[in-house]
């Protein structure tokens, strides 16, 4: 659903840019209560699995396809201000060095794609989760019915863009009928990925998935008929020889397993089975040709980038190309999101006056 310069004007596209920067900057602040050393990583990660997850095009309907927007996938695994702002990072990452997504029209892809998805995403997913038992299989559920649900209201959100700020003139109301119907289609699709990937995370590791806290309930047993809460186990001495820090220097290996892990398979998928994704056009492209709104469609900015169109200039191997691209994209957006998370991650009590100069007494 990348939107292409040419689709809103100016106007509309300013203030979506002005509203997608407002919603970065709060998402910076409220992902430092979501991020630690363990989770900042984690969010790079997830960041480069939906820039490979997006590369792979599935079929919908006769002559469309689909990909991935990830928002509600991210916020079930990050939170959601850090949902918001690994969306973003794709995005961004996509119009610089992909031409995927117009440049002026970055503001209406961050507000519809990552701040409409991630929000009405977590919110099903919240709701849902209170009202079903704290199981691994109401998680995936609701991961399933949250992304679900977050596709077609992403496609409603563009069309009401489209209504204030589009640059040709066509019916809304057929418009939003055809987004909205077609986008249903993908959304489950992205359900599917969204509730396979929860899952696989909170088989493992449930610990971290922002969505999941909380999950593993308290042992019962069961006294005279009754079931009762057992009594917590007393902590097991550490032998002498022993670091203090010893579990959580299991817990850093073991979440890099994690990360290591995951970022393999988004390579594979980015540089390998990507070059199988469907060729059609997507909901967006699909629904703007028949309805006659990308007449005034422009060309991207970045049109001439050696990875545009996900390929590598001077490669004539489609198959190589596209791997490459995919590889590249990947690693790009691993370092860049992995760097802006680890920057807002929520520091340990000390770790700042550690960092910051120490203070001369004026009477040295």
């Amino acid at each position: 659903m990348h939107v292409p310069d040419g689709f809103i004007n100016a106007p509309v596209s300013a203030v979506a840019g002005v509203v997608a920067a407002g919603a970065v900057a709060v998402s910076l602040r409220g992902a430092r209560r979501e991020l630690d050393e363990r989770t900042a990583p984690l969010a790079g990660l997830v960041a480069a699995f939906i820039f490979a997850v997006q590369m792979l095009n599935f079929p919908v309907a006769a002559g469309t396809s689909g990909h991935l927007l990830g928002g509600a996938l991210a916020a079930i695994l990050v939170g959601p201000y850090t949902g918001v702002l690994c969306v973003s990072v794709v995005l961004l990452m996509q119009g610089i060095l992909f031409a995927d997504g117009g440049l002026t029209a970055l503001g209406v892809n961050i507000t519809i794609m990552g701040v409409v998805t991630s929000v009405v995403g977590y919110a099903v997913f919240r709701a849902l989760v209170r009202i079903l038992p704290r199981t691994r299989r109401s998680i995936t559920a609701s991961a399933f019915a949250a992304a679900l649900i977050s596709v077609p209201a992403s496609a409603a959100a563009f069309t009401l863009v489209y209504a204030i700020g589009g640059t040709t003139d066509v019916p809304i109301g057929s418009v939003l009928t055809a987004m909205v119907g077609v986008h249903t289609l993908i959304g489950i699709g992205e359900a599917a990925i969204t509730a396979a990937t929860v899952g696989a995370v909170v088989a493992v590791r449930p610990d971290l998935v922002h969505g999941a806290r909380g999950l593993t309930a308290p042992l019962k047993l069961r006294v005279n008929g009754e079931l009762v809460d057992a009594p917590a186990a007393a902590p097991a001495a550490a032998p002498a020889a022993q670091p203090a820090t010893a579990p959580a220097s299991v817990a850093v290996r073991s979440t890099r397993k994690v990360v290591l892990a995951g970022l393999g398979v988004s390579l594979l998928l980015a540089g390998v089975v990507s070059f199988y994704a469907s060729a059609d056009p997507d909901g967006l492209e699909k629904v703007a040709a028949d309805k006659g709104f990308d007449a005034k469609v422009e060309d991207h900015a970045a049109a001439d980038s050696p990875l545009a169109d996900y390929g590598v200039e001077g490669l004539t191997d489609a198959r190589l190309a596209g791997g490459l691209a995919g590889v590249i994209g990947v690693g790009v957006t691993v370092v860049a999101g992995t760097g802006i998370f680890w920057a807002v991650r929520k520091r340990r009590a000390g770790e700042d006056d550690a960092a910051s100069p120490t203070s001369v007494p004026e009477n040295a």
